[in-house]
């Protein structure tokens, strides 16, 4: 009995050991519907090949459609390993992932104009039809940092706005006059170009990877063979084969352009006061309410202490003109004295759903509004206690 007890433990030690991800998510990118789920297909065989040499073999591979809910889970370190975009690895980069190898292909976004448009800039884009991929896609994610770094924002400099899933549609988009200016992958555009399209590029941002992984620290230790198992596992792919894709490693500072671009929010909110974790700190003492706006996966995972949950569902742009009509936050659920103290907080500066729940709470009257930019990877950041669960 003894001796049973004792190999019972040692298996339970061995799995324990052996059994270190359980979680993988591979977002494809931009690719059309019937190439997604091949590239999707062929990144999760390669992978659970190799960390089958690693003594891994159940692993959940989820297939996500989502860079915008997938930014959310870098934030909140609810997946072992990505395969995603530059944007969405830039993104794991700062909550505690280091990146190992993707594909050298690097991607560009461009702006693109008729040959014989008069708009030769961005500043003459200026009250122009602009047609881009969904608010997810890493192209629109470049654009939107160059146009933040240029002191706008999409919305206000643009007349009007054609978003789509594909970027091939945007063409037609084009040629119908539709659009008068589309965002799209450089490499779409010679595309285009190549096949007699009378186009060109009236901006450019700079290159960042393309699609990489990314694992979470205190995982990838154990792992010693996972990224020579894996290049070996991608080099044999047809799908990649046919892309002529190669696979290369990556290292931190590839990421460093592509991270400081995208989704930051602003740094102040007029009406509300912006808190660091001491304040935030000193505010739950006096007792404050703090209102938690992420999902409930990324709240039970880790949250402050005493938090309550109240979703915002973004539906709305990431940027200052967002239009709270297109999302939902449930006001009822906050306390119904207006003169309440609230603190705000979601997945840090590149979370937007707190400063949108912030200025829902101002709308509605509240007087004691303070938002926490910086939000829970500040906290945790900050040494503080973390609750999980629900």
């Amino acid at each position: 009995m003894v001796v049973a007890m004792s190999l019972a433990l040692l298996s339970g030690l061995v799995a324990a050991q052996t059994a270190v991800v359980s979680r993988v998510l591979i977002n494809p990118g931009d690719s059309g519907e019937q190439s997604r789920v091949a590239v999707y297909g062929a990144w999760k065989a390669a992978i659970e090949q190799a960390l089958r040499k690693e003594r891994i073999t159940t692993p959940h591979v989820q297939l996500s459609n989502d860079a915008t809910a997938d930014l959310g889970a870098t934030r909140s370190r609810t997946q072992d390993i990505f395969v995603a975009p530059a944007h969405v690895i830039g993104s794991a980069l700062r909550y505690g992932y280091t990146p190992v190898l993707g594909l050298d292909k690097p991607v560009q976004a461009v702006l693109v104009a008729p040959k014989d448009s008069p708009v030769a800039s961005l500043a003459q884009a200026a009250g122009k039809r602009l047609g881009l991929p969904m608010q997810d896609s890493v192209v629109t994610y470049l654009l939107r940092g160059e146009i933040n770094a240029a002191n706008t924002t999409i919305k206000r400099h643009f007349g009007e706005l054609y978003e789509t899933r594909y970027q091939e549609a945007l063409l037609p988009c084009l040629q119908l006059l539709r659009c008068d200016v589309v965002a799209v992958e450089r490499a779409v555009y010679e595309r285009w170009v190549a096949a007699g399209h009378a186009l060109k590029v009236v901006l450019e941002s700079k290159q960042v990877p393309g699609l990489s992984v990314a694992i979470r620290d205190g995982v990838r230790p154990p792992l010693a063979a996972f990224d020579a198992a894996l290049t070996e596992a991608l080099a044999g792919s047809d799908v990649l084969h046919a892309e002529k894709a190669k696979v290369m490693s990556m290292h931190a500072a590839d990421f460093d352009y592509v991270s400081t671009l995208g989704y930051f929010t602003p740094r102040d909110l007029p009406g509300a006061q912006v808190v660091d974790p001491v304040a935030v700190a000193q505010l739950l003492q006096q007792g404050a309410s703090f209102i938690d706006t992420r999902t409930e996966a990324e709240f039970k995972a880790g949250h402050v202490p005493g938090a309550r949950l109240v979703p915002y569902v973004e539906k709305s742009p990431k940027d200052a003109d967002f239009d709270s009509r297109l999302d939902q936050f449930d006001l009822s659920k906050l306390p119904a004295d207006r003169a309440a103290l609230l603190i705000f907080a979601c997945n840090g500066a590149e979370c937007w759903k707190s400063y949108k729940a912030s200025h829902a709470a101002l709308k509605a009257g509240y007087k004691r509004v303070h938002w926490f930019r910086g939000g829970f990877p500040a906290w945790r950041a900050a040494g503080h206690k973390v609750d999980t669960g629900g």
